[in-house]
């Protein structure tokens, strides 16, 4: 069975490297049967853009489950996921950063997501007008805040973010980025970032509704 689900997940990851330079529609050639497959999942012909929207939507459903980690590891899909992060593609943005916010949690997979330099385009998604996406990366932020990491992390401009956010009519998120303030940045922290927030009218917009 575990080497079955090794195979499974392999085949994910051999599915989404697969490039069409056609861009015709094609028939998916999995068949997915787990029973928590995300609902963003559709019928099985679709496009390349659709393709690896449902592959990489597949493999960050996967990574709430810890007993895949070391599967994920293996197959370098922290590093895929990472280098989703840069796409144009808004759909494959948000479930890649939905996937880094589900594996971060666990202590390997955070210190290899530091590692990898994965703060600062983590980072660049918050200015996602994607709700999902950033939501996922304020939550991911927060799971990579350790004291080697936090320079990083609650850096001035993440901070004055996090303030805008906080004064969102989005409940959601306004809630997420009040937490962040209160538990990850100090008082002087957020006080500089109000100081400089008054002076200047550029910052990280918020995302759409």
């Amino acid at each position: 069975m575990e080497l079955g689900r090794l195979e499974y997940l392999q085949a994910l990851v051999t599915e989404f490297q697969v490039t069409d330079s056609t861009g015709n529609k094609r028939r998916c050639s999995l068949v997915l049967s787990v029973s928590s497959i995300s609902s963003h999942l559709r019928p099985c012909s679709f496009s390349l853009a659709e393709a690896k929207e449902q592959v990489l939507a597949n493999l960050a459903n996967f990574a709430y489950d810890p007993s895949n980690y070391e599967y994920l590891r293996q197959l370098q899909v922290l590093d895929l996921f990472l280098d989703m992060l840069t796409e144009d593609n808004e759909t494959l943005v948000e479930f890649a950063m939905g996937g880094l916010c589900n594996l971060c949690l666990d202590k390997t997979n955070k210190e290899y997501i530091l590692e990898a330099n994965g703060v600062e385009p983590i980072i660049n998604c918050l200015s996602s007008s994607n709700e999902e996406t950033v939501v996922s990366a304020v939550t991911t932020l927060m799971f990579l805040t350790t004291p080697r990491s936090r320079a990083q992390t609650t850096a001035l401009p993440v901070v004055e973010c996090m303030l805008r956010f906080s004064l969102s009519a989005n409940t959601r998120l306004s809630n997420l980025a009040s937490i962040f303030l209160q538990d990850y940045c100090s008082p002087p922290q957020v006080e500089e970032a109000r100081n400089l927030s008054r002076h200047t009218a550029v910052g990280i917009p918020l995302p759409k509704d």
